[in-house]
């Protein structure tokens, strides 16, 4: 950096000094006052004069240069040309930057003066150098030599640049140049085939999106440093995104599975919903809403349509209305059959609510006899829940217990030792329940029933221990427990990983029935008083839910009316139980005249034309001799016979033993459509309708880890596509999340 004063300077003439003897690159000027006119003149009679370019803060103008002025050799004057207002001073700021380049070069001033940018592409990937005194275009990818000439062409350059080994090495991680091709294996519908392997940055995050949205990762992790070395490893052209891409990316997958959802249920004829409540950690309530149909290859189905928030109250009205905007916006106002729902006040004005819209419509399916159907998971629910306050102190009793152990390592050491002592064949560890939880409160009693010599003899080594169980206490436990094998075993069915078609609850719910019957003849008085309870309990709610019970299980063909002959007198007071057989007989009929008309009114049509066009076919036959025969030695079946009357008027199906418990109604009606073509449509919609809210339920654990502690800052919208998504790929990947995290921490202890 140079910088010159000029004492007399001319406001519109003034002369830029720079001198390196043979080198002139760059000026910058600042602080210029010089106006946009320009140099008029120059001084003369010095015979350094250089004309050369000079970049100005407002413009770029000519000035003369004195090459020897700063070795104060030059005595020539400069004047201007004519006499102007001048400032007294000026300062010039002069870069000598890239100055030392030209020299090394070989560029001289005169050179600078007439020297432009280089415009050809080739010149990225070249350099100009000197080499015994000759300048050369060097490769910058093999630092090879080739001619150069100031302003001559490029080709030869270019075609350098294509042969160039070093530089086809260095573009083939880019996707550029020849490289060898990978090969892969293919996996479609199970068949592998061999394809070329080629890298799809885009297919690579749509994968992405799929593994963080089923297995419920966070978003953060994508961002870890692991995961992308981890993902480099696999294939180094990976390229990392941010949190905020993986979140757009979720948003837009969430779209188009959700259109192409609604394609899909726009060949669908009936619909059946389930729908629960639930809060999460940030206190915003949420309505979980589940469609249940059945597909072409007559599969049972079930997507989660909305988990949007609820804004309080959640009043009937308000769950009503949110439940019609979310059929509207899946275009299925006009195809819903059913609602499962639990026994809360507020879903019995939500359901009135919601018959009334579909009959102003003329939309209610089968006459709104079975619109509603309660939750029949919850019904077992209150009912053990009442029962289990009749032996509330031996439960607290053990519960105290085990929280005591579990609360010290050493006493929980000294339990263990207690085990190992007497031999104990138990591989059950101490369960503390989960009060609310009546399925946690048989794990943790059937645990300390196998223990319960420990119990006793830990009491003799630690005096502080004070909530041992008298022997009464265990006598009354061990009978409770047994009642509650029996729920177990039978919510098991009703929430198990296979989806429950609606004839298998019958039989289960008559377990529970028969089961409450032996514990009524009891005569131990706890036993009574709490058999009392869960008796009434389920009387209450056992009529709003046998009628689609009772129909699914006579669409059984393993037991028909058979079931149904049997189980109702036992059910229902000897002078009740044939009302309540009538009205399921009845209901059937009903049902099936409605499926007949809707096939009756597509078919008409079809019908007549066939008539007109053949009235032979109309003419009545005449009958011969073998026809009277037929007649009076067979048994004829009347033309005008409905299916509902053959199916049932035939034997109840037997299949083997191992067959039975895995036996599949929808399979046997499905290979029987042609033989029962308007009941086999009956019995598909009928089995399909969900018979508890475990569906929706089930989406709240996945809320639940979804919008943990750590991901609390979720926006609704955010929370529906993860939910939703996530339940749409695992439907159509048939991926199963790992067991409930309750079970898990219940087995480990």
């Amino acid at each position: 950096m140079a910088i010159c004063n000029t004492d007399t300077v001319g406001d519109s003439e003034l002369v830029f000094i720079l001198a390196k003897f043979t080198s002139l690159k760059k000026l910058c000027i600042k602080n210029c006052p010089i106006s946009d006119t320009g140099v008029k003149s120059v001084g003369e009679g010095c015979p350094s004069l250089v004309k050369l370019k000079v970049k100005r803060c407002r413009g770029v103008t000519k000035a003369s240069v004195c090459t020897a002025f700063l070795h104060n050799s030059c005595d020539a004057q400069l004047s201007p040309s004519r006499e102007m207002s001048r400032p007294t001073k000026a300062n010039i700021v002069i870069d000598m930057e890239d100055v030392d380049k030209d020299d090394e070069m070989g560029i001289d001033a005169t050179e600078a003066k007439t020297s432009r940018k280089k415009r050809s592409v080739v010149w990225k990937e070249f350099e100009i150098i000197t080499n015994s005194g000759d300048m050369k275009a060097r490769c910058n990818h093999c630092k090879h030599n080739l001619a150069y000439k100031k302003g001559g062409a490029t080709t030869h350059l270019k075609r350098h640049l294509k042969l160039c080994t070093p530089r086809k090495a260095t573009l083939v991680g880019k996707d550029k140049g020849p490289k060898q091709s990978l090969l892969s294996f293919d996996v479609t519908e199970g068949d592998e085939m061999l394809s070329i392997f080629k890298y799809d940055k885009g297919k690579v995050r749509e994968e992405l999106v799929k593994m963080f949205v089923v297995h419920e990762y966070p978003f953060r992790m994508v961002e870890h440093e692991f995961f992308t070395k981890f993902c480099r490893s696999l294939n180094p052209k990976y390229e990392p995104i941010k949190r905020q891409t993986l979140k757009l990316d979720c948003m837009k997958m969430y779209i188009s599975e959700k259109e192409s959802l609604k394609l899909a249920l726009a060949g669908i004829n009936k619909i059946s919903l389930t729908s629960d409540l639930w809060t999460s950690n940030q206190s915003i309530g949420y309505m979980c809403l589940t469609g249940h149909f059945m597909d072409s290859e007559w599969k049972l189905q079930k997507r989660i349509l909305n988990f949007c928030p609820l804004e309080p109250p959640h009043t009937g009205l308000a769950i009503a209305d949110s439940i019609s905007e979310c059929l509207i916006d899946w275009g299925i106002e006009d195809k819903i059959s059913t609602i499962t729902l639990d026994n809360a006040s507020s879903n019995d004005l939500a359901v009135r609510a919601l018959k009334e819209n579909f009959e102003a419509k003329e939309k209610l399916h089968f006459g709104g006899k079975i619109f509603l159907v309660r939750c029949c998971a919850h019904i077992l629910n209150l009912m053990v829940q009442d029962g289990l306050t009749e032996i509330r102190d031996v439960i607290e009793n053990i519960r105290e217990s085990v929280k005591y152990l579990k609360l010290s390592p050493s006493r929980l050491y000294k339990f263990n030792e207690i085990v190992k002592s007497l031999k104990l064949s138990t591989s059950k560890r101490l369960i503390l329940d989960v009060p609310t939880r009546w399925n946690s409160t048989y794990a943790m009693l059937e645990c300390a029933l196998e223990n319960k010599s420990v119990f006793s003899r830990y009491k003799e080594r630690d005096y502080n221990y004070k909530w041992l169980p008298s022997d009464e206490d265990w006598k009354r436990a061990a009978e409770v427990s047994k009642f509650l094998e029996v729920i177990n075993d039978v919510t098991k069915v009703f929430s198990g990983r296979k989806y429950p078609t609606s004839n298998l609850f019958l039989r289960q719910i008559w377990k529970v029935r028969k089961m409450l019957n032996d514990m009524s003849t009891d005569n131990r008085d706890f036993v009574k008083r709490m058999t009392l309870k869960m008796k009434e309990k389920f009387d209450k709610y056992w009529g709003e839910c046998n009628l689609v019970m009772a129909i699914g299980a006579v669409l059984d063909p393993r037991y028909k009316m058979k079931l149904i002959l049997y189980s109702f007198p036992k059910i229902y007071p000897a002078d009740d139980f044939q009302r309540h057989i009538d009205d399921v007989r009845e209901s059937l009929e009903f049902l099936y005249k409605e499926y007949l008309s809707v096939d009756s009114q597509i078919n008409s049509s079809m019908s007549s034309a066939t008539y007109d066009s053949n009235p032979s076919q109309a003419k009545k036959q005449k009958t011969d001799d073998f026809d009277e025969w037929v007649i009076t030695n067979s048994d004829i079946i009347p033309g005008n016979k409905s299916e509902i009357d053959m199916y049932l008027d035939e034997g109840v199906y037997k299949p083997g033993n191992e067959e039975y418990e895995d036996f599949d109604a929808l399979n046997w009606w499905k290979a029987n459509s042609l033989k029962f073509r308007h009941l086999s449509k009956m019995a598909r919609d009928i089995l399909s309708i969900p018979i508890t809210t475990v569906a929706s339920e089930s989406a709240f654990s996945a809320g639940g880890r979804v919008l943990d502690q750590y991901r609390s800052s979720l926006k609704p919208e955010t929370v529906q596509a993860l939910i939703c998504m996530g339940d749409w790929l695992r439907q159509d990947f048939g991926v199963e999340l790992a067991s409930n995290v309750e079970n898990e921490c219940m087995q480990e202890g």
